[in-house]
């Protein structure tokens, strides 16, 4: 039985009230959509399905570079309804049957979309759909059974009647369809309605009233179908999804202080024994190693971790961290930092585009941009590389066993030799030898009584201005 999936993407969303189409609105650092392609995902690796179309309108060719070939497109140039969005796939239809689903329902499981698939090849009916029970149905079409329990059909909530509100079984968008029956009942839907568009849950009436069979499949978690159609709804799927996650990290062997105050991403990768405290957030393709202990108050983006790492309210973006490295509190490593193993960033400590060898440190109270630190260097509080001259940037490098005196600046390009020291207070602008003292001061002079002549002369700028 050959299957494929159609994905109907191009909604308006006016009700997001947004200039993004929006199914690329994110949750969890990624588009909604990616998320139903996701759930898509392993249907297609066992065989369950063969292909997948997505049916693309406004922001389009968005949409297609997010997805790129994880998809084939179909553009709906004029956008009425989700009957004409069906109507406009269906030269690109060679299946036998057709699973429908919506591009914005982003949690909606690969478990589920595998249920119904199975239960429409084993009950071979006309359409099986997934349905749910909800305490609070508006929004959602209400599904209509007649007197033995048989379903006939869905009724638009823009065209129920209050009878037809008080239903609590509602439509998911959701179906498996025998295209043939599907192909041949399209064009006898009418957008005579409300909204003049093509609603394609007409088509059930159609088939119903044709005496095929409709099978409805009850979803086991009625959140697992929330449809995002504004702010409102996105926050409440930002939410949902991030429990999800959390908790199957916790599954894996991850500890959560307080699971409510962490934000893992979608494409986060954490390893077992790893403990995040309270806020923290892991985005974009971070990977963590094991045994690390993040937070509070840390803040990771595409970056990636070593075993037995800790950082405390810190950020850090792009960068690498080796095993056992420590970062924080109150640092700040910027993109192409990378900390080999044992180093550590400390307090108010900020690096660019730098490298810092094993076990060196940088304890606190310092900048480093583009830098190559080699291995055991310490760089004392203060010490800065005046890295940019207002047109380009320029390399320092310290080399293995320097140690660098609080308050050094490094006027780059410089070179720091091996076991180099630099005097406290100096501005570096030539190359250290190895072993050597680098200092630069200017000679210190003391002016006695500098205290009692400056108030002298105040008070006396003070009655010139008076008899003035």
């Amino acid at each position: 039985m050959s299957r494929a999936a159609l994905v109907l993407a191009a909604g308006e969303g006016t009700r997001m009230k947004s200039e993004k189409a929006k199914v690329l609105h994110r949750i969890c650092g990624r588009p909604m959509i990616s998320w139903v392609l996701d759930a898509l995902q392993p249907l297609l690796e066992e065989g369950l399905l063969e292909r997948v179309l997505v049916v693309v309108g406004n922001g389009g060719e968005e949409v297609k570079a997010e997805l790129g070939e994880r998809a084939e497109f179909v553009f709906q140039e004029e956008r009425r309804g989700t009957g004409h969005a069906v109507m406009v796939a269906t030269p690109l239809i060679r299946e036998e049957e057709l699973l429908v689903l919506t591009a914005d329902s982003p949690l909606v499981t690969a478990a589920t979309l595998r249920r119904l698939c199975l239960l429409h090849e084993a009950e071979k009916p006309a359409v099986t759909m997934l349905a749910a029970t909800m305490d609070d149905p508006t929004g959602y079409g209400r599904i209509k059974r007649d007197g033995t329990g048989a379903v006939v059909g869905v009724v638009e909530e823009s065209e129920a009647n209050p009878e037809e509100k008080a239903i609590r079984e509602v439509n998911t968008s959701t179906y498996v369809f025998d295209w043939e029956r599907l192909r041949r009942a399209l064009p006898r839907v009418e957008a005579e309605n409300a909204k003049k568009e093509y609603f394609l849950t007409d088509v059930l009436g159609i088939l119903a009233a044709e005496g095929e069979r409709l099978v409805a499949l009850m979803t086991d978690d009625p959140g697992e179908v929330l449809g995002v159609n504004s702010r409102v709804h996105l926050a409440q799927a930002e939410g949902a999804m991030r429990e999800r996650l959390n908790r199957r990290w916790m599954e894996e062997g991850v500890t959560m202080e307080d699971p409510s105050t962490v934000y893992i991403g979608g494409e986060v990768v954490i390893g077992r024994d790893t403990l995040l405290r309270p806020m923290v957030i892991l985005e974009g393709k971070t990977v963590i190693g094991e045994g690390c202990t993040l937070g509070p108050g840390a803040r990771i983006v595409d970056s990636r971790l070593g075993r037995g790492v800790v950082v405390e309210q810190a950020v850090i973006r792009d960068s690498e961290l080796e095993d056992g490295v420590t970062v924080g509190p109150f640092a700040s490593l910027r993109p192409g930092s990378v900390l080999k193993s044992g180093s550590k960033a400390g307090t108010f400590v900020e690096t660019k585009r730098t490298v810092l060898g094993k076990g060196s440190k940088i304890p606190h109270l310092s900048y480093m941009g583009d830098a190559e630190i080699g291995e055991g260097v310490n760089v004392g509080a203060g010490s800065i590389t005046c890295n940019y001259d207002g047109v380009e940037k320029h390399p320092t490098v310290i080399e293995d066993e320097a140690f660098i005196g609080s308050d050094t600046m490094f006027i780059a390009p410089v070179r720091i030799g091996k076991g180099a020291v630099t005097g406290a207070g100096s501005a570096i602008s030539k190359d250290v030898p190895p072993g050597a003292l680098g200092v630069e001061r200017n000679r210190q002079r003391n002016v006695p009584g500098y205290r009692d002549k400056r108030a002298k002369k105040k008070e006396a700028e003070g009655l010139e201005g008076d008899n003035a």
